[in-house]
């Protein structure tokens, strides 16, 4: 069985599934995020408040009476129902940075969410995928919720990650040469995976969704145990999932991590569209943006910070900079790199979803072109449906500011820009 077959599996009480079985599974934990509770049908009962959590993120503090309104809701429903991991404004951020704050994602275990993103914690071994309102309801109810198990694509990862070079960049490469994943698994594995830390882990299994994946799942080596123990997980609470040596994968690829450079999406989709930013075109940039729970982590601040340390922002640019929740902006901030950002020229923005997808905090009009590192860039995503929005990394994006175009950011990490 593949990695994610034997999640399934175990947690379906089954010794075995493959590819085309339907399983009932329980589910570890189940979370909640603010835009359920403006319509929200509270239930009768709960099936567990301890697998349950609760994140205020896309709309925080609230844009909008509607989303005023839902703030109350979800407060008393917490109270009601005794659930303690209830994340409000103020413990607020972005569900899938506060899911990997607290440990709420652990090896071996399922993981549901209405947001799309959710599989984000499969960089934690974990089975963890968005479902719609209705199914979250009822995994609330019941504790339980159906998967149809795809064909997995394995992803063996070898050499190692070049500086300037991170996550999206090995997302985007695969977006680019390979396409969509529609209804299948991805899988990473191999002996470059050692020199790809958690945040870049992270990034690449949240940008799944993007070439529609179902699951993505690492490995819980060292360096995710290391990550988990530093977050409060006990390694005795959770049972990894390798791969069987014999596992049936409908696909394996190689990437040489050794030979990436940075990438860039075009306008429109990542799929078959994203190249080596040696091969971008030049276009004038009108608002740059780094954020999301893809690329609002602090290793994203920290890249952004020493790019730009002593430089600024080019005239006629935005640069937009929201972290992926208020524990990494505080981070941030007592590290130095909000200062560095804003004596730069940026706008440090609350912690939240809003303008990854084009809710509040920085909206693109008509004709403007953007640059963005955060999760999508189809048309209308992040505002006027007239926009141009282009994806690279944090470090591309910052590094783009301040030059006022695309650029490979590692002119500006490795020696002084000059025009």
């Amino acid at each position: 069985m593949t990695m994610i077959e034997k999640i399934l599996a175990r947690s379906a009480g089954l010794e075995e599934v493959h590819a085309g079985d339907t399983v009932v599974a329980e589910v570890d934990m189940n979370v909640l995020i603010d835009l359920q509770f403006p319509r929200w049908v509270t239930p009768l009962r709960i099936a567990d408040p301890e697998r349950t959590a609760i994140v205020l993120d896309h709309a925080v503090p609230a844009p909008t009476i509607r989303d005023a309104e839902g703030g109350p809701r979800a407060r008393r429903f917490a109270r009601d129902f005794g659930i303690s991991r209830f994340f409000d404004v103020g413990r607020h951020g972005i569900c899938h940075q506060v899911i990997a704050e607290n440990a709420l994602a652990r090896p071996g275990q399922v993981l549901t969410c209405t947001d799309s993103h959710t599989c984000a914690a499969g960089a934690y071994n974990t089975a963890a995928r968005g479902i719609g309102p209705a199914e979250v309801l009822a995994v609330l109810c019941t504790g339980r919720t159906w998967f149809t198990v795809g064909p997995t694509i394995r992803y063996e990862l070898v050499g190692e990650l070049p500086s300037g070079v991170g996550g999206k960049d090995v997302f985007l490469h695969i977006a680019g040469t390979w396409g969509d994943a529609t209804n299948h698994n991805l899988e990473f594995g191999g002996d470059g995976l050692a020199s790809v830390p958690m945040n870049e882990r992270r990034t690449i299994a949240t940008q799944a969704a993007e070439i529609s994946a179902d699951f993505a799942t690492f490995p819980a080596d060292e360096v995710c145990r290391r990550f988990l123990a530093e977050h409060g997980a006990d390694p005795g609470e959770y049972e990894p999932a390798d791969p069987d040596p014999g596992a049936t994968y409908a696909a394996v690829r190689t990437v040489d991590l050794s030979t990436l450079e940075p990438h860039v999406a075009r306008p429109g989709s990542v799929s078959g569209n994203a190249v080596p930013i040696s091969q971008i075109e030049t276009r004038r940039l009108d608002q740059c943006f780094i954020g999301s729970c893809a690329n609002g982590q602090l290793d994203d601040l920290r890249v952004a910070a020493e790019i730009l340390e002593g430089r600024t922002v080019a005239e006629g640019v935005r640069l937009i900079v929201t972290p992926a929740s208020q524990q990494v902006y505080r981070d941030a901030l007592r590290l130095g790199y909000l200062g560095t950002l804003v004596d730069a020229g940026a706008v440090v923005t609350n912690s939240t979803c809003g303008a990854c997808f084009g809710y509040h905090m920085g909206l693109l009009g008509a004709g403007e072109v953007c640059l963005t590192a955060s999760t999508r860039n189809f048309r209308g995503r992040m505002g006027s449906p007239d926009a141009e929005i282009y994806m690279g990394s944090s470090a591309t994006v910052a590094a783009s500011a301040v030059v006022g175009r695309p650029v490979d950011p590692r002119t500006l990490l490795d020696r002084e820009y000059s025009a």
